[in-house]
């Protein structure tokens, strides 16, 4: 009787009968759009912006949702709401041409981005705020009175 179990090289056991070895679609496709692109691909394209970096504060009245994206004005943002999903996204297109003698250079530029968030149900969707300055996209999300945190009290026993 053969009780050997095969060891990998890592140390950890193997189930010879699983099918652990061979790749998943989702392993497949994570690991084809993964990949970093080379150089020569990116070097000479404006890669636009970046997804921006979110902070979301929850307080006892309100979420806010703060997002950094400096360099925009107001009227780049579009903010919506759909069935409780929060929409945050803006497009910019750049075009310069300099002239020079006898020749004419000209650069295109695009860039857009989308950031979308579910909204729990316990926002307040008739008074969603929103403002930028300096650089940072500010939404205010407040919550609904039922869903406001209530001070520590005490009960009186009888």
């Amino acid at each position: 009787m053969n009780n050997l179990i095969n060891v990998p090289k890592s140390g950890s056991l193997a189930n010879t009968n699983s099918n652990v070895n061979f790749p998943t679609l989702s392993n497949w496709l994570d690991d084809i759009f993964n990949r970093d692109v080379p150089s020569v691909f990116t070097s000479n394209f404006n890669t636009g912006i970046t997804l921006p970096k979110v902070n979301i504060i929850e307080t006892a009245d309100a979420f806010i949702v703060e997002m950094a994206v400096p360099g925009l004005k107001k009227s780049d943002f579009q903010v919506d709401l759909d069935n409780q999903v929060l929409s945050i996204s803006t497009e910019t297109n750049e075009e310069n041409e300099h002239k020079d003698g006898n020749y004419t250079r000209r650069e295109f530029g695009y860039s857009s981005f989308k950031r979308t968030f579910s909204l729990p149900e316990t926002v307040n969707d008739a008074q969603i705020d929103a403002s930028y300055k300096d650089g940072i996209l500010s939404i205010l999300l407040p919550k609904k009175e039922e869903a406001k945190q209530k001070p520590a009290r005490s009960i009186k026993i009888s």
